[in-house]
């Protein structure tokens, strides 16, 4: 399934200013343009392919239910109804595993800073050791407690 090349001008809000108003081209025809115009596409296959340039202009929303993923919600929504202090508990664990996830990744973005910024030989930079060493042991904590968090769950 594609997108007619028609709609190219509407999906990249290629707009011309006649006077005060706004138009779009269509096809051999220019029509007014409202800033309020949205357009809503569907589609019957369960995990289509666009090309780049339609999916940079275009929000895609997968709407496709999984057995396992509605399961998950309906079981959240009668957790939150019978013991909201263990949907509370859930929700943080989730949020202390993205602070997770964020940590490790900033702890490598500055790892390999301090590795690309290493001037002579590395085993010799006694901060660039101790910093490894710090980084090893925060990223073993974090780890561990992501551990513990999933079990949790």
């Amino acid at each position: 399934e594609g997108i007619d090349a028609v709609l190219q001008p509407v999906i990249a809000r290629n707009t011309l200013r006649r006077g005060s108003k706004k138009m779009i081209k269509l096809g051999d025809k220019e029509i007014n343009y409202s800033p309020n115009f949205r357009l809503f596409m569907q589609t019957k296959l369960s995990n289509p392919h666009y090309p780049p340039e339609i999916q940079a202009e275009c929000t895609l929303i997968n709407f496709t239910v999984t057995e396992a993923g509605l399961e998950d919600q309906l079981l959240f929504l009668v957790v939150v109804l019978e013991r909201p202090d263990l949907a509370r508990t859930k929700s943080q664990l989730i949020q202390q595993q993205n602070e997770f996830k964020v940590k490790l990744a900033e702890l490598e973005a500055l790892l390999l800073e301090k590795l690309a910024n290493a001037e002579g030989d590395i085993l010799d930079d006694a901060d660039l050791i101790i910093g490894l060493e710090d980084a090893k042991k925060t990223s073993d904590d974090v780890k561990e407690k992501a551990v513990v968090a999933q079990e949790t769950q």
